[in-house]
């Protein structure tokens, strides 16, 4: 008969997946042989252990090898908390996000979100990894203020899944092909918030985190740079937020980044590890692994000891410091949670669940690169801002060529939000307004240069379409051949010598001309007419539509070289 206790808990969690098994008994998680989920068709092969990576790479002074590894914490993106149906929160008022299970008041009991189970769960498969159909809760017991409890519920001896990957490749900026191991995913709960910088001598609490639920991804010691290490905390953030399991903003700390570092000589024993805490930004990880480095090198090479402990970063110095002596498994007396029953999850759920995952990102490059004939900086530069792969498709879907897209999205848009200190976002310009703009200049109707200007205004706040705004400024590219040549006409008469000049074959001034007309035409001036008109009033050859301006005088340009060489 099951106990009161396991039965209340079963029924809290949902008995739609989530349900105990008294028969069904687990060996520690170093030796399990259960079923793997992620094999589906081989349901009894064994679990593939991932080859170390040459230990020849990325060496120090040509003799010292760094050994790292990444323990990241990443907040699920759900409603409510891994235990309670505390809402989940970052800006929200202290302390008003706070349930009695969040407090850790006597006589309540946990209740495990199906949500933050099935994200994990999409985490796990995102990343290769092996789903155990069984799991279990652990508690890790630590005594600090943020921490209601006085211990962390996590999955310390059977975690959720064990032994996947991530790979690095050129395209993420790496100079090699390098396959990173991840040791294991376990759920676990954040802790509450210490504020320390409010009142002078004072720490303030704030339980709004406290129970929100944590994906603790934790690699092998594959890593051999800073660089490695940075590159890789960056792509798992991008598949996080392409599997929507996770925000992964650093800043906001929904995502935080614990490091692994020891050193060694090549040929000797590994060398004692340090481990910094909570780096906050992928800057702060690179930065933090290379002072370590360099620290731990500096007290070999004086014969100093280097000791296994916990350090934290110092970004105004560039420096590691110690915090205290590394704690061991036994600090944190481990215990089986009493108040949860063991996480049981079916082969036809996970794999509903694996059919559910989106693109990911090492796909999705590989596609857009292809089927839109993008550069690596330009495929880069729109997976690297969350959402615009999808905005770029939406305006090229439209009409616009993928080549006018690209350039008004990565070059004109996101620069300009840049400077402004605007994060991109869909809604700052919307789809619909750059596909107008683009279809305006693509089609004549205005300049390159207004174009640019109403991009401003609607990054200003105008919602109205490119068409809108050209109507009501009068901003229509000016088209009539009439009005134009008259415009060359008063203007070469007032600068006869630069006429000569450009006779005599000084075809750059030719820019002039074309420029001043747009200076007096207020940008309406249509250049490429403009430039034509002028070619035949000075008696210049002329070149097509497609050449342009730029091109054709570096056409002309190329033609006085050739004269000279004969």
């Amino acid at each position: 008969m099951m106990r009161p206790w396991l039965l209340r808990a079963q029924q809290a969690a949902g008995t739609r997946r989530l349900s105990y098994n008294h028969t069904q008994r687990i060996q520690p998680c170093g030796t399990r042989t259960l079923t793997t989920a992620h094999s589906l068709h081989h349901p009894q092969q064994q679990r593939p252990v991932h080859a170390a990576p040459p230990p020849t790479r990325n060496l120090v002074k040509g003799r010292w090898e760094p050994i790292i590894g990444l323990e990241i914490h990443a907040q699920i993106k759900s409603n409510t908390k891994l235990f309670s149906d505390g809402q989940t929160s970052f800006n929200a008022p202290t302390n008003t996000h706070v349930t009695l299970i969040d407090a850790a008041y006597p006589g309540t009991l946990p209740q495990l979100s199906q949500e933050c189970v099935d994200l994990a769960v999409k985490t796990s498969l995102a990343l290769d990894a092996h789903v155990y159909p069984v799991s279990s809760f652990d508690r890790k017991h630590y005594f600090y203020p943020d921490l209601p409890q006085g211990y962390q519920i996590t999955q310390h001896y059977e975690p959720l899944a064990q032994n996947g990957k991530i790979e690095l490749s050129p395209l993420d900026g790496l100079d090699y092909h390098l396959t990173v191991g991840i040791e294991q995913l376990q759920l676990e709960q954040d802790t509450g918030k210490s504020l320390h910088d409010v009142y002078p001598g004072l720490t303030l609490l704030d339980f709004n985190r406290a129970g929100t639920g944590l994906m603790e991804i934790v690699t092998k010691p594959d890593l051999r740079s800073s660089k490695e290490a940075g590159i890789l905390v960056k792509k798992l953030q991008a598949l996080l937020r392409a599997i929507n399991s996770s925000d992964g903003n650093m800043d906001e700390g929904s995502m935080r980044c614990d490091v692994n570092v020891s050193v060694h000589e090549v040929g000797k024993a590994y060398g004692e590890r340090s481990e910094l805490k909570n780096l906050n930004s992928i800057k702060s990880v690179v930065d933090a692994i290379d002072a370590e480095i360099a620290r731990q090198i500096e007290a070999y090479e004086s014969n100093e000891p280097v000791t296994q402990e916990t350090r934290g970063f110092d970004v105004s110095t560039g420096t590691t410091f110690r915090i205290r002596s590394k704690e061991s498994a036994p600090d944190y007396r481990y215990m089986p949670e009493p108040d949860l029953p063991r996480l049981v999850l079916d082969l036809a759920t996970i794999r509903a669940l694996k059919a559910q995952l989106p693109e990911l990102p090492d796909v999705q490059r590989e596609r857009i690169m292809s089927q839109y004939d993008l550069s690596m900086i330009e495929t880069r530069t729109l997976m690297g801002e969350d959402g615009m792969v999808e905005y770029f498709e939406s305006v090229v879907s439209k009409g616009p060529s993928a080549k006018s897209v690209i350039t008004w999205t990565i070059h004109e848009l996101l620069g300009r939000l840049n400077t402004r200190g605007i994060k991109f976002s869909p809604k700052v310009v919307k789809a619909p307004q750059l596909e107008s703009l683009i279809n305006c200049v693509d089609r004549g109707v205005i300049s390159a240069k207004v174009g640019k200007t109403i991009l401003n205004l609607m990054i200003e706040g105008d919602l109205r379409d490119a068409e809108a705004i050209v109507e009501e400024k009068g901003w229509k590219q000016m088209e009539n051949h009439d009005e134009l040549d008259k415009l060359c006409e008063d203007m070469m008469s007032q600068y006869q010598d630069k006429v000569k000049a450009v006779q005599k074959g000084n075809v750059g001034v030719l820019g002039f001309f074309v420029g001043q007309i747009m200076k007096q035409s207020k940008g309406r001036a249509n250049p490429v007419v403009v430039n034509q008109i002028l070619r035949t009033k000075m008696g210049l050859p002329e070149v097509s539509e497609s050449e342009g301006v730029g091109q054709s005088s570096s056409n002309d340009q190329g033609q006085k070289n050739k004269k000279k060489k004969k």
